[in-house]
């Protein structure tokens, strides 16, 4: 139940709004079309785990998810048992009815996201206690590759086509596809290490207002910033292992948007734009780390929860390292509708659609993320201060 801010909502909320996701916009649906009748498992749950989905009715208020008490875990657990009850039964009958699969499949990945919010939430909700409690033991260890040294790489640019392509999920931020110019431009293989980025802290950067944006020095002068979210004053770090000591050599991660920019001024480079980081990750394909897998991306199914340190055997053909897991990275480009796009009909159009204004783009994925719930195409979205998401950096400059 615990909500430490208002983004971060509680575990148990999380799991009855997947659910309640199924049941509103599946088989509220799709029960009748075969026969059969839809009951609201409970009435009130339709408000109390709707998240902005104003086309289905009133919610509760987000700030106070925290407050739900009622019903209880054991009754949310009793939830989601009698959904997916009623779901496979649907399934049964439906076979594999295009539009009912397509719909299905949407839930799923929306499933995934709130399966990587809940650990990103829980962390947070954690990092509030003094006692900085785990989540569960810690299972990095140690890296045994040397550390890989960040160059840039060139890369001509020219016309190229970003977006999903083929006929496999995506969700409709990443459609259609479409054209982009590209100017010559060259990429970091890495994202920016621990060690790099408190470079910039010791050199005075969260205290020279020359390097921000003017909306990024008024939050770090309100919020008090002098350092990534989860850092601590003894010099070590907060993860879902609870405290830690700071590797030097593993990603810097929890950065706002505002800190990524900053950073890349401190460093004379500047923030890919998001068809620059399509235009490279199309190219570069990674192994799931799993057992007896060769090590490429760290996701969800690592185990770690926390981004690793890059080796020299990770980089891809492209000579591109954790292009893919580890940390999002930041791209410069504003989150708006590709042309041409078009949002779906009805509430279930309101996923992505609404939230295009005011928030900026990253790529690629987390350590916290489901490996199958990524590819090149994807587009995740964030407003420049959130630092709670596992957020990292990657440089680029301009060819001249």
């Amino acid at each position: 139940m615990v909500q430490s801010m208002v983004e971060a909502s509680p575990v148990k909320w999380h799991l009855a709004h997947v659910t309640w996701f199924f049941e509103t916009f599946v088989l509220e649906t799709w029960l009748p079309r075969f026969g059969l009748q839809f009951r609201a498992f409970s009435p009130a749950y339709r408000l109390l785990f709707n998240s902005y989905y104003v086309g289905v009715g009133p919610r509760h208020p987000r700030a106070e998810r925290g407050a739900l008490s009622r019903p209880s875990l054991e009754e949310v657990f009793g939830y989601r048992a009698a959904i997916d009850e009623q779901m496979i039964a649907l399934m049964r009958l439906a076979g594999a009815e295009p539009a009912l699969m397509r719909l299905i499949t949407l839930g799923v990945n929306h499933e995934q996201q709130h399966q990587e919010l809940i650990l990103t939430d829980l962390k947070h909700h954690f990092s509030r206690n003094p006692l900085l409690p785990a989540f569960r033991e810690s299972r990095q260890g140690q890296h045994s590759s040397p550390s890989l040294q960040s160059r840039f790489v060139e890369f001509p640019g020219g016309k190229d086509q970003i977006g999903h392509a083929g006929d496999s999920f995506a969700f409709d931020n990443e459609c259609p596809r479409h054209g982009v110019w590209i100017e010559p431009f060259e990429m970091a293989t890495r994202p920016v290490t621990n060690a790099e980025y408190m470079e910039f802290v010791k050199d005075g950067g969260y205290r020279r207002a020359d390097l921000w944006l003017s909306d990024g020095w008024d939050t770090v002068c309100r919020e008090r910033w002098d350092a990534p979210l989860y850092w601590l004053e003894d010099g070590g770090v907060f993860t879902l292992a609870g405290r830690q000591a700071l590797d030097p050599d593993e990603p810097v991660c929890h950065i706002s948007y505002y800190e990524a920019d900053a950073f890349a001024h401190w460093a004379k480079a500047r923030l890919p734009s998001e068809s620059e980081w399509e235009h490279v990750a199309q190219s570069v394909t990674w192994d799931e780390d799993t057992a007896g897998a060769q090590v490429r991306a760290n996701f969800l199914e690592s185990g770690l929860l926390h981004p690793r340190a890059a080796a020299t055997q990770e980089q891809a053909g492209t000579g591109m390292a954790q292009l893919f897991g580890d940390v999002w990275e930041w791209t410069q480009s504003a989150y708006l509708p590709y042309p041409g796009f078009e949002p779906s009909e009805g509430a279930v159009g309101e996923y992505n659609g609404k939230f295009m204004v005011n928030q900026l783009v990253l790529r690629g994925g987390s350590c916290a993320t489901p490996a199958d719930h990524i590819r090149a195409s994807y587009r995740n979205f964030f407003y420049p201060q959130a630092r709670w998401q596992f957020g990292g950096i990657r440089l680029a400059r301009d060819l001249r």
